[in-house]
């Protein structure tokens, strides 16, 4: 029997969170848009008129898909070609959810996202359910299967896992197009000098290439060695043109509520660059080039209007 127009309006509703805390659980916005559709092929097997609360039904439904994934995805990421990163989403993007807060904003920034990856799937559910959303830990134990005084516990445990990382400086799309054009100035300069004066002691810089496209498997770490890896990536050479398949164009923009370069070439985003900023500079570079983590960039980068690049033909 084809579902009511109005259980499909209800499901509709509910959609845009849904989907924004399936990401923040897994980091992937193909996931989660898969996880949100199953959830809904659920809601059409149930009978909504037995459910007191749809969006609570919704929510639980899709934390416990989300939890086996993670729990699955751990064991992928031990086979993981090189360093996992997250998929990075451009400014605008629904997806990245409510961003009324500070901590909302906190919790989706790619620097968070890469930080809640230390945590195990229920501290990983309740840190996003509580942060992010707001939700009470009533509601939160609900979700779980958990007493409130669990779902108490879980939290404190992830905040204290969550909290080595650094205050993040909040930056707005004026000064993300600021820092954005110093950092390409600074590597494109041919020395190292620049790049250190805008890197902090230990910054490091990462890159995920999921198999599919060179990156290095282990990071950099130290502002020497990120300065240098920074030169060369940024100097021209006829072995990148032939790696990357032409010279791609740079532009200013921001992902996760972080400044980012986006290399385009040919219309098709092939690199997002994130740079994380406190206020003693930036503390470190997260390359995504895996092109399975960039379809949605790229289909929204083609319907954005996106300024002119930073950066012509880099190689």
């Amino acid at each position: 029997m084809a579902p009511r127009t109005s259980d499909v309006n209800r499901f509709l509703a509910a959609k845009p969170r849904l989907e924004a805390i399936a990401y923040r659980l897994l980091g992937s916005a193909s996931e989660a848009e898969d996880l949100v559709q199953e959830t809904y092929l659920r809601w059409q097997d149930a009978d909504p008129d037995r459910i007191e609360v749809p969006e609570a039904w919704l929510t639980k439904v899709l934390t416990n898909l989300c939890l086996n994934q993670l729990t699955s995805a751990r064991a992928r990421r031990e086979t993981y070609v090189g360093q996992w990163l997250p998929e990075p989403l451009l400014a605008g993007d629904p997806m990245l959810g409510p961003a009324d807060t500070a901590e909302q904003r906190e919790s989706v920034s790619y620097a968070m996202l890469v930080l809640l990856e230390r945590l195990s799937p229920d501290e990983r559910a309740v840190y996003v359910l509580r942060e992010a959303f707001g939700y009470p830990h009533k509601e939160i134990a609900e979700i779980l299967d958990v007493s409130e005084a669990a779902s108490q516990q879980i939290l404190h445990r992830a905040r204290k896992h969550v909290a080595a990382g650094r205050a993040r400086r909040e930056i707005d799309e004026t000064a993300a197009r600021r820092i954005v054009d110093e950092f390409i100035a600074a590597a494109t300069s041919g020395r190292t000098e620049p790049l250190v004066a805008l890197l902090t002691q230990d910054v490091v810089a990462v890159g995920d290439g999921g198999g599919k496209v060179p990156a290095r498997a282990k990071g950099f770490a130290g502002v020497k060695a990120v300065a240098t890896f920074l030169r060369g990536m940024f100097t021209p050479g006829r072995a990148k043109r032939e790696v990357v398949g032409g010279s791609p164009a740079m532009y200013a923009a921001t992902a996760n509520g972080e400044p980012a370069v986006v290399a385009v070439l040919d219309g098709r985003v092939i690199g997002v660059m994130c740079l994380e900023v406190t206020n003693d500079g930036i503390v470190a570079v997260r390359s995504q080039v895996n092109p399975d983590k960039l379809e949605r960039v790229t289909e929204r980068w083609a319907a954005a209007d996106h300024g002119e690049p930073v950066l012509r033909d880099v190689y």
